[in-house]
């Protein structure tokens, strides 16, 4: 049999193709094992020292030091506590965040796009500026200061994953179905819901597991008598030096949060399976009737007004004094009014954070670039289901957005104080405690981006001689520009504003700007008070800045990703 001729062009595509493909697979291993040993170093090693830690009880005493110890601390009423306070606060903020969030994705009415940074600005508050903004109001502490306070900070969680989903549903589905009987209102409601539970699953999930692990909220607002499991790794590892009971009650979180981070994964890879990539702008509709303008008014801009409340009440309290409206807060920010040791000047606290933001911006495009392209990768190969080493891959890389930076913090105390990573007296470990807590939320909003771009430029610049770092910088940078500077900003912003890991890894000669109003509030005096509420203003303004800047460069096209 005699085999047809083959054009030398064709030959010459061929082998281009075959040594494109060798090229794309070196790169994809490449891409993952460099986010791989990041996690290793600094998130897997800290939390196997946490391990055995948690152990130790067990080792040292047998079950009956287990059980003095679990007895000694409280573990279960903590359980029962860390559980309820969570699921209540889930409820409340589903409560509020879903009927917002319809109302952001599908309707179309004025200053909605303003709203809609008002609610994204409490995700990325430092939690003491949270606390400031309901101490502020004058509420008191107890566990429903610590409620509202959760529905306040995870309502733009709800809106943002939820709105999104719903967004992107295909309008015609709500047309057909209407066509085919559904009428208006709770049949039509519940359809849509229903088409929704994967967001809504995955947004209490995620919602769920910030409250378990909340720190500078119960801290601050609980008052004495409301304890998690968070605050609780922190009082014994940072009060009472006791590793042990720290290290028991970090095993015990992690193995929780692991779980929850498991079925978020499987969560998101099933949401994204199910939304199409269209306009978000197509489905949205101008209210037209007056039920439509009540529910806008109600949970549109209701929602954001009672958002924007406490944030008010944060600049309003900084110029309140027991003599009257004054700016001596303001002025006596630079200046050690009471000859105290331990003052630190709110600018070098801010020249601070903002060197510890600058460093973990860089670390986290650093390591979040190639884990947004191995995840894409898998995207393309795969689909969103992906299985085994995939999967795996994926939950290493949301593991920090459910590992509290207590646990985070407390690890790297106990596992980084030997040669050749010796850092307990190093200002590195702040930044690199940062860039872990940024990094699930840059390998989220890159990796959509990533996995968008046509491979078809890519090969077309491959053949016509292109190294794979011109391709990179011809082909795919022009369009993730936005993507990278969003992903970027967003690092930045949750950076600087980061307080469980600053609070216990962060030396006093170099303690942010976080560290110092938690440490204005703790001292008595309405001027110390107004004091932190003023600089709670600056990082509010600062964080607000960087919403801002993300949601021009998400609004500026599909190349600007998604932060959930």
């Amino acid at each position: 049999m005699i085999n047809p001729p083959v054009r030398p062009g064709a030959r010459s595509r061929a082998g281009a193709g075959s040594r494109l493909a060798a090229r794309t697979l070196a790169a994809r291993t490449l891409a993952a094992s460099l986010p791989l040993a990041f996690l290793g170093v600094f998130l897997f090693y800290p939390l196997a020292r946490v391990f055995a830690l948690g152990f130790r009880p067990l080792a040292a005493g047998g079950w009956t030091g287990l059980a003095e110890t679990v007895r000694g601390i409280g573990l279960a009423g903590l359980l029962v506590s860390s559980t309820l306070q969570a699921l209540a606060s889930t409820a409340l903020s589903l409560a509020v965040g879903i009927p917002a969030a319809y109302v952001f994705a599908r309707c179309e009415f004025p200053g909605r796009k303003a709203l809609s940074v008002v609610l994204a600005v409490p995700f990325v508050l430092p939690t003491v500026v949270v606390a400031s903004a309901f101490a502020a109001l004058g509420m008191g502490r107890g566990i429903g200061t610590v409620l509202a306070a959760h529905v306040f900070y995870n309502v733009s969680i709800v809106v943002r994953i939820v709105g999104t989903a719903w967004a992107n549903l295909d309008p015609r589905l709500g047309e057909a179905a209407r066509v085919l009987g559904a009428r208006r209102g709770p049949p039509l409601a519940a359809l849509m819901l229903r088409l929704a539970a994967p967001a809504v699953a995955a947004a209490a999930l995620l919602v769920f597991c910030y409250c378990f692990t909340s720190f500078g909220v119960v801290l601050l607002l609980g008052g004495p008598r409301v304890a998690t499991l968070e605050t609780e790794i922190w009082r014994q590892a940072v009060r009472l030096a006791d590793l042990g009971a720290a290290g028991l009650l970090a095993l015990l979180q992690l193995a929780a949060t692991g779980a929850l981070m498991t079925l978020y994964a499987r969560l998101q890879r099933r949401l994204s399976t199910a939304m199409r990539q269209a306009p978000a702008a197509a489905s949205r509709r101008r209210p037209r009737t007056p039920g439509r303008w009540i529910a806008v008014a109600t949970f549109g801009y209701g929602t954001a007004a009672l958002v924007a409340l406490p944030l008010a009440g944060i600049a309003a309290g900084s110029l309140v004094l027991r003599s009257g409206i004054s700016l001596g807060a303001w002025t006596s920010l630079f200046r050690n009014a009471t000859g105290s040791l331990f003052w630190t000047s709110p600018l070098d606290a801010g020249r601070t954070s903002l060197l510890f933001a600058s460093f973990a911006l860089v670390l986290a495009l650093a390591v979040g670039l190639p884990a947004a392209y191995a995840a894409a990768g898998v995207t393309r190969r795969e689909g969103r289901q992906a299985t085994g080493p995939s999967a795996l891959f994926d939950l290493a890389v949301l593991l920090p957005l459910g590992t509290s930076a207590v646990t985070l913090g407390f690890g790297f105390l106990v596992a980084l104080d030997r040669p050749p990573l010796d850092l307990r007296a190093s200002a590195l470990l702040v930044p690199i405690a940062h860039a872990l807590v940024a990094l699930p939320l840059v390998t989220r909003s890159l990796s959509g981006p990533i996995a968008s771009l046509d491979p078809r430029l890519r090969e077309a610049s491959a053949v016509l001689g292109a190294r794979p770092g011109r391709s990179w910088r011809a082909v795919d940078l022009p369009v993730l520009g936005r993507a990278i500077a969003s992903a970027g900003v967003f690092a930045f912003t949750v950076s600087i504003g980061e307080f469980a890991a600053s609070s216990l890894l962060a030396r006093p000669e170099f303690a942010t700007i976080p560290v110092v109003i938690f440490n204005r509030l703790g001292t008595p005096g309405e001027l110390n008070r107004a004091q932190a509420l003023a600089m709670s203003t600056v990082l509010m303004v600062v964080c607000g800045l960087g919403v801002v800047a993300i949601e021009r460069l998400r609004a500026r096209g599909p190349g600007s990703g998604e932060a959930f």
